[in-house]
């Protein structure tokens, strides 16, 4: 155990933030996104949901402030609805430790598939949530 990192983040997710650049992005995957299918660097959090493993990530991970949304989940699929209390849920989280972030974009499906298969990596949870995705993008960490 290491002081001051959640024991959300095991050790190849805590090596997987620190390899990452800005710029690069991570995706938070649902239990049945293909994630497998879609990169070759794919992580277990299996039964964790989303909402908590954003707040043990966030406080370790700058989001990216160079671009105008550095979150993004997958837009519902035509005659799909969504459900607001999913991204409500991980907007908690956002916005406890990246105050003034902009809104989650939504992103038509394939091309979410399509930054998925770009990301740096892609992290399978245990979220049930329908299009309950959503892509981290890394930001440049202050020097404090």
């Amino acid at each position: 155990m290491l002081k001051g990192i959640s024991p959300l983040i095991s050790p190849e997710l805590l090596a997987t933030l620190c390899r990452m650049g800005h710029g690069d992005e991570i995706v938070l995957a649902d239990a049945h996104f293909p994630g497998d299918t879609f990169n070759g660097r794919v992580l277990r959090a299996d039964g964790l949901r989303i909402p908590a493993l954003l707040d043990a990530i966030l406080p370790l991970f700058e989001l990216d402030a160079y671009v105008p949304r550095p979150l993004a989940m997958m837009a519902a699929v035509p005659g799909d609805t969504l459900d607001p209390s999913v991204e409500e849920s991980y907007l908690i989280p956002i916005r406890k430790h990246a105050p003034g972030t902009a809104e989650i974009d939504r992103v038509e499906r394939f091309a979410f598939y399509d930054r998925a298969r770009a990301a740096f990596a892609v992290l399978m949870t245990g979220e049930t949530a329908k299009y309950g995705n959503i892509i981290l993008k890394k930001g440049v960490t202050p020097i404090a």
